[in-house]
């Protein structure tokens, strides 16, 4: 049974004191611990056998949700009301007691686990830089002004990956360090500004993630707030502060051993079998990016100097509506179309980890004045079946015969997305990409384009 280690008998608390403390236990105990049937769900619906960082990584962002849809802070004021009829509750019937030392440890243990579990999770996708990759040649080829604020800033992040690793290694020791009740206050004083800047960036860029960020945010001011008196008072006003030394006892040798392998089991889980499955997955290929090979040798920038509609030869121009201006092939199975086109926005802008190729839309999200296209190849006849990736064309196909008369020309025959007859050739473009040259040679040699 626990009992605490020190004598004499704890310090009774104040009837506010109590009040306050029923309120936020029940509060940050619906906050971290899942108690959505969904969850579970979701939990039972995994295939253990074949687990990758995919089911993990859903599994640690967690945060109670009574609305359907995006997050929102109305999911904090239900739980907030729901702790707040529960600490009325809890008040009338439990007026005897002097003190919940123990509780708070134990709520402080929970909530140690729950926010290690959020930084590490999104610290290993970027310390192999997953989250953010490089761009794309269709990125690279793309005018800055049709990005979004958020895509801007994702595009930024993703061509200094070892910034990005850098930035993920600092949120994997924050995760470390709340692993052990001596050094969460140390976590915490790095998780805090870190996230911080997390919660601020989604504000600033437009991003998707700023509930969840302000939540990890919550549940780090909730375990500092522990120690700030004491560390106020030490470093601020350079006074003499007792620590609090209060820990459980267990008295029977196997609530030692269960304590001990269920650590170690959190550890095993969520660092190294995780971080592993990350890494294995980053050497996939991001998953932000198909991994279906494209049509052989035929990545790269390609100019339009052909193109006939319906018989109907259109020139180059600047702002017909119709004619592409060019098209990139990646090295994976995507094509995108630069034309005047309108394109709506595709702005899907949370962190997403999709299996399948087909819902992969980091690409096409966060940018206009280019109709991204994944693409099946027919060896045997030479086709290409092109379906737009945008969520807001669904349904939208061209299916196009191609032929490779010489190198770097590629000819495009087929009905177009309005079923329309088109013939299009292209010539590839020999442009070089300053963050490809200046990669192959290093930064402290000569470089010339």
């Amino acid at each position: 049974m626990d009992q605490p280690t020190h004598l004499p008998e704890p310090a009774a608390w104040s009837t506010a004191e109590k009040a306050i403390f029923r309120f936020f236990f029940l509060y940050f105990f619906i906050q971290v611990v899942p108690l959505d049937y969904k969850y579970y769900q979701y939990l039972f619906s995994i295939d253990w056998l074949q687990l990758s960082y995919r089911e993990i990584f859903y599994l640690s962002r967690y945060s109670p949700k009574f609305i359907d849809g995006a997050d929102t802070f109305l999911n904090w004021a239900i739980v907030a009301g729901i702790a707040l009829v529960g600490s009325v509750v809890w008040s009338a019937f439990d007026r005897q007691k002097r003190e919940y030392n123990l509780l708070y440890y134990w709520l402080r243990v929970l909530v140690r686990y729950r926010l290690a579990v959020g930084v590490l999770a999104y610290g290993f996708i970027k310390f192999f830089p997953e989250q953010s990759p490089l761009p794309s040649l269709s990125h690279l080829n793309t005018n800055y002004g049709d990005f979004s604020a958020w895509k801007l800033f994702s595009l930024s992040l993703g061509v200094v990956p070892t910034y990005e690793s850098f930035l993920g290694l600092i949120e994997i020791i924050g995760g470390l360090l709340l692993l052990h009740r001596k050094t969460a206050t140390i976590a915490t004083l790095i998780i805090l500004p870190f996230t911080g800047n997390v919660f601020v960036s989604n504000l600033a860029y437009e991003g998707g993630e700023y509930v969840y960020s302000l939540y990890l945010i919550s549940l780090a001011l909730f375990l500092f707030s522990f120690d700030a008196i004491r560390l106020f008072t030490l470093l601020s006003l350079e006074k003499a502060t007792k620590p609090n030394r209060f820990q459980p006892v267990f008295s029977e040798q196997w609530l030692k051993n269960a304590r001990l392998m269920g650590k170690l089991a959190f550890i095993v889980f969520f660092v190294f079998f995780y971080g592993y499955q990350t890494y294995a997955g980053h050497r996939k290929g991001s998953y932000q990016y198909p991994r279906q090979k494209g049509l052989s040798q035929a990545a790269g920038l390609y100019n339009v100097s052909e193109f006939i509609i319906n018989g109907t030869d259109i020139p180059y121009s600047k702002t017909d509506p119709v004619r592409w201006k060019d098209v990139v092939f990646e090295t994976w199975a995507t094509l995108s179309i630069r034309s005047n086109r309108p394109v709506q926005i595709d702005s899907l802008n949370t962190e997403e980890i999709f299996a399948a190729d087909s819902l992969r839309n980091y690409e096409s999200t966060g940018s206009i004045s280019r109709h991204y296209y994944s693409y099946t190849i027919d060896s045997l006849t030479h086709t290409l079946l092109l379906k737009n990736k945008n969520r807001h064309y669904k349904g939208e196909q061209l299916v196009l015969h191609y032929e490779r008369p010489e190198a770097g020309t590629i000819l495009l025959k087929g009905l177009n997305e309005n079923r329309d007859s088109i013939r299009v050739v292209l010539n590839q473009v020999d442009k070089k990409y300053l963050i490809h040259e200046a990669k192959k040679v290093g930064r402290r040699k000569g470089l010339k384009l």
